[in-house]
This record gives structure tokens, sequence and C-alpha cells, in this order.
């Protein structure tokens, strides 16, 4: 590490200004420890507008050949899913630390694939499930497991989503639309979601489910053409948490008029309640209500400022990202296991598959007590 400096590359930054710009440059940015060094694109020329954009010094369109230099330690892929495998498999080759986007791989096959590469390899992996890093998220952790509730009895959550599944849809997310792509409201809104829950509250001790997707058609915003959609959009999962709780879920695009976000944490001696915008609870625009004893109504449970690692405005979207990548730093100075590493991600890749298994065939899906029990720091 140069300059006592992580030296960060990042694959898929464009100077239009997708989620690499949008929310991977603040967010390091905001974290002096981070030097971001070099960057690809899907072209020279889009590549040397990035570089000129975001001032930095090394760009390509080769991803190996970013990945194979002195000056990279941590090689980023933001790029679409269905290009994960081969460029995590080129930074890995390489000996780099990979923090790559959720989700991992298109299916739990191709996860599996890259977390076995990744201990053949002996080196760091991230995988971005930044909902955990939201500030207010890791304060409901600590409610819970501070007695805050009691025992946990129930959990629900109710969760809307506007574009891209439900309705019209920009162009560039319409691969977003094929299920075959694996870039899901299931996998995507939904993921982000139930792995902080399970994160929270424990896994899944078994589970049913229902997909559907009500939108067939959906048209692109520039064109007018309609394409076919996929994709669910509407996801009900239904089952018994590992500690006996029950939890309801259930996702659904384009009700936006109604219940943005709402998760609901119900226990022996009291509740808690999330409530936010839309079901991108990953975005960590989220506020906390709790009751607890005697007091019959909720009130307002304002995050402690000794949650806030990065100085960015909750309203951007880089703010759970710089979280994440605080937590990132912590793993390679100090050796911890804050953040979910390859091998982690195979649990809520096993947990999309139960869902789609038990929607496709009727049957209630079970686990085993150490599925979905994602690790954890003490």
């Amino acid at each position: 590490m140069q300059n006592g400096k992580i030296g960060v590359g990042i694959i898929g930054l464009s100077a239009t200004g997708r989620w690499a710009a949008t929310a991977h440059v603040p967010a390091l940015r905001a974290i002096p420890d981070f030097e971001i060094r070099a960057l690809t694109a899907s072209s020279a020329a889009s590549a040397d507008s990035a570089a000129r954009k975001f001032d930095v010094p090394f760009f390509t369109d080769d991803p190996q050949a970013m990945a194979e230099r002195p000056d990279v330690d941590l090689v980023v892929v933001t790029v679409k899913l269905p290009q994960h495998r081969a460029l995590v498999t080129a930074a890995l080759n390489a000996g780099k630390m990979v923090y790559c986007e959720w989700p991992l791989g298109v299916d739990l096959t191709e996860a599996r694939g890259l977390a076995d590469m990744s201990a053949t390899a002996g080196v760091r992996s991230f995988v971005g499930l930044q909902a955990r890093a939201a500030p207010a998220i890791r304060y409901v952790r600590d409610l819970i497991r501070q007695g805050y509730v009691g025992e946990v009895l129930s959990t629900s959550i109710v969760a809307s989503l506007g574009q891209p599944w439900g309705g019209d849809v920009p162009a560039a997310s319409t691969y977003l639309l094929d299920n075959n792509n694996g870039a899901t409201m299931l996998s995507i809104p939904f993921g982000h979601t139930v792995d902080a829950m399970c994160w929270i509250l424990g896994g899944f001790r078994e589970l049913s489910a229902t997909l559907a997707t009500r939108r067939r058609k959906v048209r692109v915003v520039e064109t007018g053409e309609i394409v076919e959609m996929t994709s669910p959009d509407q996801v009900a999962v239904s089952g018994t948490l590992q500690g006996g709780a029950i939890a309801n879920i259930h996702y659904r695009a384009g009700s936006m008029r109604g219940t943005g976000f709402l998760w609901e944490i119900n226990g022996s001696d009291g509740d808690l309640i999330v409530e936010g915008e839309n079901g991108h609870m990953q975005y960590g625009r989220v506020t906390l209500r709790g009751g607890r004893g005697g007091d019959k109504t909720a009130t307002a449970l304002p995050v402690p400022d000794r949650y806030q690692h990065v100085s960015l405005p909750r309203s951007d979207l880089s703010y759970t990202v710089a979280h994440a990548y605080r937590n990132v730093l912590d793993d390679i100075r100090q050796g911890t296991r804050e953040v979910p590493d390859f091998a982690d991600s195979l649990a809520l890749h096993a947990l999309v598959e139960a869902v789609q298994m038990a929607a496709r065939t009727g049957q209630r899906q079970t686990f085993q007590a150490t599925l979905q029990q994602n690790r954890t720091p003490s």
C-alpha cells in the first residue's frame, strides 16, 4: 500500500453518473485512507471521460490490466450482475482484494464458485450488502441485543418500489426485467432487506413463498417500446425464524401511494418500528420509533451520533456505502470481519433460491440451524 493508503481500482466507473459515480466515488473520497488510483469502463473513450471527470490517474478498458497494477490493492466491481463472475475472477487471479456489489453471482452455483475461488486465493473479499452498515440499522441491532423489545415474537415488513419493476423503465435498466439475469426485485431490494433482518433477528428455520409477475409488459421510457418482464414484481414470504419468531415480508412494485417501507419488530416487552420512503432499505433513509413496558405509544428514537462514521448527508446514495467502506477499512487494518464476505453471501443466495423453490413447488422450505446465520461481530 503506497503512502499508507489503500489503492482502489473501480471496474465500471462512467462519467454519465451511474451507481459507481453516484455512490462509490463519494463514499471512498469521504474516507481519507482510500485513494482511487485506477478505473475501467466499457470503452477506452468512456474510461478516458471518467478519468478526466473524477481525476483518476490511470484508466483502461481492460479490467485484467487494471487489476494487475501494483498500486491497486482493492478492486471494486460495480457493473451489471451478469459480468460479475468474469471480472471478480480477473481480480482474484491478480491476487487482489475484491469488493463486489450484491448479488455476487447470477445464482447460488455461480456465487459458490466465486467464494471457493476467493478462499483458494487467500485474499479478503467483501460483498456490498450495505444495509448492515446503515447507522439506523446498526442501532436497531443493538437495541434488540440490549433487550429493548424483550423476546422477539414476530416481525413484518411491507415495502413498495417504483422503477424498474413497477412501471415505465429506463433503457439502461431493462436487463433487470429478465429473471435469467438474476438482478431482480427478489435478489436486490428484498435481498438487501432480508439480509439485514436475518443479521439482526437470526435466519429462517422454514419458509413458504409466493412470487408473481403482475406486469408482464413494460414501456421503455426513452423509446416507448413495450418489452416483456419475467422477473417478479410481487414477493411474499412467510416463515419462522431460528429463534421461533414469525416473519412476514411483502415486497410489491409500483404501489407508491401507500406504504413505502414499514418494518415492525414486536416483542414480549416492546416494539420497534422502522419506516422509510421505499423498499430500498440499503439506502439507509429510514427513521425509528419504539415503545416498551407500560407505554402504549411509539416515540421517535433518534440514532445516536456514535453510529455516524462519515460526514455525508443521509440523503446521499453514498451514505450507507461510505459506512460500509468504513467497515472495510477496519477489516483490512485491524483484521476484523464486520463486512460480509463471499462466503457469507452464500447464505443469502441460498435464501433467495429457497424462496424461488418454495414459490415454484408450493412446498415449505426448511433450513439447518447454521443456514442464514450470517457471521456477526461479537
